[in-house]
């Protein structure tokens, strides 16, 4: 993408390059955004791209969560549970239309749910269900275990409502885009470039824009000059280095929060990070604190559990086995039998060197400064690590295989609004592919137990005291390296308002979002 005059100088002197002809655009009726996508369609169960849906202000859900993850009714204006906490009860709003025209009915929602389960397997590792059953209005899910969090389920991206009438009568939601309900619909797309435009049948009110622009622009020093050269009107997550250019800059805003992310490097079981003291070693020679406070600038704190602090499970209670202590991570690779017999500054064993390789995609700007940063560590222990850059649209498959010794990922800890679903996605045991996503190796039946009781649990103190003590185990098990934690920024022209940055990560378009007065 073309960025101007502005786009060929260094990022310290285009703070004087900002413009105003953003603001054209937006009294034309043309809202431009400049995000990363990481979506080759607009499929809803493909892989991950639910996401990419929801944040282009495409899809909407049964549910929502708001600026607190407290969970809102959405395309179902109320719900209900039974007494025996197995059948749930969603009545559908009655004043939807898709955006074709079609109504939205219980019927439908019901069709596009299941369409969901038959295309993702994913879905059934949120639920599963014995019967889907409509009453009118009213979408009746009889599940086979009680689940205290079915409306946070529900809220997730995957379970995005289309029309699947729609795609009955032919058509072709990956290659045109899905029919939902949300404020803009489909003009065109391709990965460089989404075309959105307005909804005529929204169903919550006026649309701002006739046409919403979204250009992917992946390097995040790329973004930060489109958005002072005026050529896009927002941007999501401006990276560390450029930030301060927008801070008290009278011709932008800045929302930026502490978010529900981690950035973790899964570690798989099954190769030479299988054995603890390696891995207990690997982790205890990263200098997390380091990497944050000076390679990332404070915009990430640094990593040690899970679940990040800006969620209250128990962050400061927890205990660290595996701190930054590099003499002692020499010392348990000693006890491993890992010498370095060749002087080549690389551990070896049985004749073998004792080298991993590092996943990495290049879709988020900190990946790759993490990955340097630890394989740099690394070397002063004599571990070998292999950074090897892959296409995100990979990276699914890659975890659910095992394909890696170490695979980074920046996650949300609570995609349904607490982290029950992330906790057991990445490490309960995977028994004959009924957890696909832990494609590690990694298994501990004391953990699974927890997992198994807060499946359940529906006090909200007991599942959090649960969650605290899921953390604990997969920290004493050294099973992933947590790096760092975001912060999570939206940044844009003062000629908008309604601009703001959502903890749950999903909501980046949305019909708030207008012409300032």
């Amino acid at each position: 993408m073309a960025v101007g005059v502005c786009g060929i100088l260094a990022a310290g002197i285009i703070a004087g390059c900002g413009s105003d002809n953003s603001s054209e655009g937006v009294k034309n009726g043309v809202l431009k955004v400049g995000v990363t996508n990481f979506a080759d369609t607009l499929e809803p169960t493909q892989n991950f791209f639910g996401w990419v849906v929801m944040r282009y202000g495409l899809g909407e859900c049964l549910t929502k969560f708001d600026a607190k993850m407290n969970i809102q009714p959405w395309l179902a204006e109320s719900w209900s549970i039974s007494d025996d906490h197995l059948t749930w009860t969603f009545k559908i709003r009655d004043d939807v239309k898709f955006s074709n025209g079609n109504p939205l009915t219980a019927e439908g929602v019901k069709a596009s749910l299941e369409r969901a389960f038959a295309k993702n397997n994913r879905a059934a590792t949120f639920f599963e269900y014995e019967s889907m059953t409509t009453d009118g209005q009213n979408l009746i899910i009889r599940t086979k275990k009680p689940l205290p969090n079915m409306p946070g389920y529900l809220a997730d991206p995957l379970f995005i409502i289309v029309d699947t009438k729609a795609e009955a009568e032919g058509r072709d939601f990956s290659k045109e885009g899905p029919i939902c309900t949300g404020p803009y619909m489909v003009k065109s797309f391709v990965k460089e470039k989404s075309v959105m435009e307005r909804n005529p049948n929204y169903w919550a009110g006026e649309v701002p824009f006739e046409t919403v622009e979204i250009p992917s622009i992946d390097d995040p020093n790329t973004r930060a000059m489109s958005l002072q050269s005026g050529e896009v009107d927002m941007a999501v997550n401006i990276a560390a280095g450029d930030i301060d250019l927008f801070k008290n800059n009278d011709k932008f805003d800045l929302d930026e929060i502490s978010s529900l992310r981690v950035v973790v490097a899964r570690i798989n079981q099954r190769g030479l990070l299988g054995d603890d003291k390696v891995r207990a070693a690997f982790i205890q020679g990263c200098d997390r604190e380091t990497y944050n406070e000076v390679l990332l600038k404070g915009t990430f704190l640094p990593g040690s559990a899970p679940i990040p602090p800006s969620l209250d499970y128990g962050f400061d209670q927890l205990k660290d086995p595996n701190k930054y202590n590099p003499d002692n991570a020499k010392k348990l690779l000693d006890e491993a039998g890992w010498k370095d017999t060749d002087g080549d500054g690389i551990r070896d064993k049985d004749g073998r060197p004792l080298r991993v390789e590092f996943i990495v995609y290049n879709g988020r700007a900190e990946l790759p400064l993490y990955a340097e940063a630890v394989q740099a560590d690394m070397k002063k222990i004599g571990i070998d690590v292999v950074i090897k850059n892959v296409d995100y649209n990979l990276l699914d498959q890659i975890g659910i295989k095992g394909e890696y010794d170490l695979l980074i990922s920046n996650i949300t800890t609570a995609n349904t609004g607490d982290p029950e679903i992330f906790l057991n996605w990445y490490w309960r045991t995977n028994v004959n592919g009924d957890n696909p996503q832990n494609g590690s190796g990694y298994s501990n039946p004391e953990l699974d137990a927890v997992f198994a009781r807060l499946a359940t649990e529906f006090d909200k103190d007991q599942r959090r005291q649960l969650i605290i003590q899921a953390q604990q185990i997969i920290m004493n098990d050294g099973a992933a390296l947590f790096l760092g934690y975001p912060m999570t920024n939206i940044i844009s022209s003062k000629a908008l308002k309604g601009v703001h940055m959502f903890p749950s990560d999903y909501y980046w378009i949305t019909p708030e979002i207008a012409p300032a007065k």
